[in-house]
């Protein structure tokens, strides 16, 4: 429907001279949008009073012109000047029926569109370190960025999914020197666990596996690998500097490459064990990008010296510096330190560089809300590396409070005391996590009812939207029983017999959806989407409690039952996009 009004906006804009819509201005948007109040109109366009300055005209004036303009159209009942110069459009009630038409026949791919021209989107999302399982805080990662990345493509874009491995610097190499001291400790060697190091049993469970596959030749003496070493808390001492002392006497001990072997040994089980999580929840991924081999290629000294010979990089203090505060960041970054160990902020300007070499339009990142404080200095590498800055995004995600029996659960992957996406899922199951992950807005925090999430009522909103698709069944199979062939084609025919209020507000929700679509991708809002399912669905359970579908005028059934099978092909498509079973039986 917006798109007939706006073509007949744009065929009355065409048609006015030039004295009074100047030629420059007639390629402007018709910002065409639905009404809040029926009273007004089913759609609104603001055009005039935008063309008004420009023109240098009344803007009232110039919308009667517009509507004057307006060649005739069977789906318009009235266009009506409201305020200062509103353009609203009322349209027939039978407008929406050929809608209904295209829900049936193309099924599920109703909903799709060209909007997006065919243009690359990678979306860079998750991207945990793996350092551990996935905690319930990783999954509104995962959920958002699978359901964003599934709108975008649903819209027309050709979208990339990438997971980055950060599998290189200090935290790989805590976990490596965790590993080996549970492995020691596997060994029948006994003492402290440092309080820096990753206590999770799922460190334990590594290091068995590293046992089984070593035996006792990576072994050594605790007093050996302890002796003379830094104190530790809560013993007085500094807990990082003696977790990093304790990975150089772990080098020393097994040499750098049994140590390499020990990494590469946790980092494996780690990443399998994300990969099954993140595929049974139905998150997949078209690469998984490790950092350690932008290192081993060469990509990170690559992009470090074309900003230094660019002149966008300098040498202060031993260290090598970025100018990022020429492109608006509060100070420079370091991309080399001065004992030649490269930064995190090197890894991430060096990928940058690689995505845009791989040929994508757009490079969407979903980060933590942690992390809102390197968009500034990215932006500004990406720019110095020649990408233009209005390819780059990050949307921030904010953090998940999981609530259980009114209690807050922790979530450390450190100390290991976190509740698992794994844990989540088996608790609520798969549907339920999805939607409610991105049932708000991505910007804002998220307190994760359990209780609610498992709950048979209609409270719960992924329990409410299923039961609407699993309604529709039912009428599907009580047909069957009574031996009922509806007839689609005098149904669509017969839809001027839906006369109802209930009726009418339906068959309006239904045809907004391609919209929806297009706005949820174009804002990065999925729960958008979330929010016209809750309203499809009351619209059809309100429906399907006012009035029977299966009666005697054989018109009006075939009608009623065209309505309800629309709906769940509309709801079938939602839920697909995102990530949530359409049941038939509940």
């Amino acid at each position: 429907m917006k798109t007939l009004i706006d073509n007949l906006l744009r065929q009355a804009l065409a048609s006015l001279p030039e004295t009074l819509i100047p030629a420059a201005a007639r390629s402007l948007d018709t910002e065409i949008e639905r009404t809040r109040d029926s009273q007004h109109g089913d759609f609104a366009s603001n055009i005039a009073m935008r063309l008004a300055k420009t023109a240098r005209q009344n803007p009232r004036k110039l919308a009667e012109a517009l509507v004057a303009g307006l060649p005739p159209d069977p789906a318009i009942a009235k266009v009506e000047i409201a305020g200062a110069g509103f353009i609203n459009f009322f349209l027939k009630d039978d407008a929406y029926h050929t809608e209904i038409a295209s829900i049936l026949a193309k099924g599920a791919d109703y909903g799709k569109s060209t909007f997006g021209g065919g243009h690359s989107v990678l979306v860079e999302f998750v991207s945990a370190n793996p350092t551990g399982p996935l905690h319930v805080g990783h999954g509104r990662h995962a959920a958002f960025g699978a359901t964003l990345a599934n709108l975008l493509e649903t819209v027309g874009y050709r979208v990339g999914r990438e997971y980055y491995i950060n599998d290189a610097g200090r935290q790989m190499e805590i976990l490596a020197a965790s590993t080996w001291l549970r492995y020691l400790e596997r060994c029948g060697e006994h003492f402290t666990f440092p309080a820096n190091g990753y206590r999770g049993d799922y460190v334990v469970a590594i290091a068995e596996a590293l046992y089984v596959a070593q035996g006792g030749a990576l072994r050594q003496a605790s007093a050996t690998v302890f002796n003379d070493l830094p104190k530790d808390e809560p013993e007085g001492g500094d807990k990082d500097i003696y977790i990093d002392a304790l990975i150089v006497r772990s080098r020393q001990l097994i040499g750098d490459d049994a140590f390499r072997r020990v990494l590469q040994h946790a980092v494996d089980g780690i990443l399998s064990d994300i990969r099954e999580d993140l595929a049974e929840f139905g998150v997949t991924f078209d690469s998984w990008y490790s950092e350690r081999s932008l290192s081993d290629s060469g990509a990170i000294d690559r992009a470090v010296n074309r900003l230094e010979a660019q002149g966008h990089a300098y040498r202060k203090d031993g260290a090598l510096w970025f100018k990022s505060t020429d492109y608006g960041d509060e100070k420079d970054r370091v991309l080399v330190r001065d004992n030649g160990i490269k930064t995190y902020f090197a890894s991430d300007i060096a990928f940058v560089l690689n995505k845009l070499e791989r040929g994508f339009e757009h490079l969407l990142y979903i980060w933590g809300a942690d992390h809102h404080g390197y968009i500034t200095r990215l932006r500004a590498g990406l720019i110095a590396l020649g990408g233009r800055p209005e390819v780059f995004e990050v949307r921030l995600v904010q953090f998940v409070s999981l609530f259980r029996g009114g209690e807050k659960a922790q979530m450390s992957t450190r100390s290991g005391e976190f509740v698992t996406l794994r844990e989540l899922r088996k608790e609520v199951g798969n549907d339920a996590a999805r939607l409610f992950y991105v049932m708000r807005s991505n910007d804002q925090h998220l307190d994760f009812d359990l209780e609610l999430a498992k709950a048979r009522s209609n409270d719960n909103p992924v329990y409410y939207i299923q039961y609407a698709h699993a309604r529709v069944s039912s009428v599907k199979r009580q047909l069957q029983e009574r031996g009922i062939a509806p007839d689609i084609s005098q149904g669509l025919a017969s839809l001027g017999k839906l006369t109802e209020p209930q009726e009418l507000q339906l068959i309006k929700r239904l045809a907004t959806y391609p919209e929806i679509l297009q706005q949820c991708a174009v804002q990065r809002a999925p729960h958008t989407l979330v929010h016209y399912l809750r309203d499809l669905a009351n619209d059809f359970h309100t429906y399907y409690s006012a009035h029977q579908f299966i009666v005697d005028d054989v018109a009006l059934r075939d009608a009623r039952l065209t309505l309800a099978f629309a709906t769940q092909v509309v709801i079938h498509n939602a839920l697909g996009l995102l990530g949530v079973s359409a049941p038939d039986t509940m």
